[in-house]
């Protein structure tokens, strides 16, 4: 690790701790409170360390970046003290399993998949479906997925370069906010994946970039940077916006592929008979008669 790489992880630690620390009140906490008017919003850095069960100075040495030789049950009780849930339990242990790491480079993902993953991905006709990695670079899509996501695809960003990237065409394409209804949320959800990402693969310089791009053109994107805020990605509904079939609301699932790190399959897959089920096989229809007329 660099020097450089070093001292933007320490922020990274820093900047995590103090947000997390900064957002419970000592009520939370169970603390008692008197009557002393308090400089802080959060919790005071002794306050973590005494719920922590840990000195004031060990905790300070934390919280200013250094996680190096921090034990299981050090992030565990700081976990606790900080009400981490699990994305960002996790994120911690990839903060301090990153401070420990050899200067060695782990091999990056290739990207590749595997045909067979790729014909699971075609078979699946009736549901959109696309595959990405962590950098929210859609790698593959099944056709019903292709056209569910053809707002993306047809993005002016991604005429001279590729692939299709959803976090981009989220923050630098006016059009975002038409294909996505919950603006917010999408905006909210994207940024704190690749928080999280960038946790679990530090030096992927593919995702530092693209984070680098987006902090320097989307102010939108760089106030939601500074949050520091982790989640997991795994099911949950999406509401998105075709501009033939109109409003959808549309359950899936992401299912991490074990064999292939770092990729992501995507699945929608709405009630039989439900508005959004009518309106896929309508978009269905005209993606396979647009085909035929070819």
């Amino acid at each position: 690790m660099t020097d450089s790489e070093r001292h933007e992880q320490a922020g990274a630690v820093r900047e995590f701790l103090s947000t997390r620390r900064a957002r419970i009140t000592p009520q939370q906490a169970g603390l008692p409170v008197f009557g002393v008017k308090r400089r802080v919003t959060g919790l005071r850095r002794e306050e973590v360390a005494l719920l922590a069960g840990m000195s004031i100075d060990y905790y300070i040495r934390l919280e200013r970046g250094n996680l190096s030789g921090a034990s299981d049950s050090v992030l565990d009780s700081l976990s606790h003290a900080l009400q981490l849930d699990d994305a960002e339990r996790a994120y911690l242990y990839d903060l301090a399993r990153a401070a420990t790491a050899s200067g060695r480079r782990p091999p990056a993902a290739t990207g590749r998949i595997r045909p067979v993953v790729l014909r699971m991905l075609d078979a699946m006709t009736d549901l959109p479906a696309y595959i990405r990695n962590g950098r929210f670079d859609i790698l593959a899509a099944n056709s019903l997925g292709q056209a569910l996501y053809a707002p993306v695809y047809d993005s002016p960003l991604f005429a001279q370069r590729g692939p299709v990237n959803t976090a981009r065409f989220l923050f630098l394409d006016p059009g975002s906010a038409d294909f996505w209804p919950e603006w917010e949320k999408a905006a909210n959800d994207s940024v704190a994946l690749l928080r999280t990402e960038t946790g679990r693969s530090p030096q992927d310089k593919g995702l530092t970039d693209l984070i680098g791009e987006l902090s320097t053109k989307s102010d939108e994107f760089a106030q939601r940077w500074a949050r520091h805020d982790v989640k997991f990605h795994h099911s949950g509904m999406k509401q998105l916006h075709h501009p033939l079939i109109g409003n959808l609301a549309l359950p899936y699932e992401a299912l991490h592929l074990p064999t292939d790190p770092g990729l992501c399959i995507t699945i929608y897959s709405p009630e039989p008979d439900s508005p959004a089920r009518q309106a896929l096989d309508l978009l269905a229809s005209w993606t396979s008669s647009t085909a035929h007329e070819r």
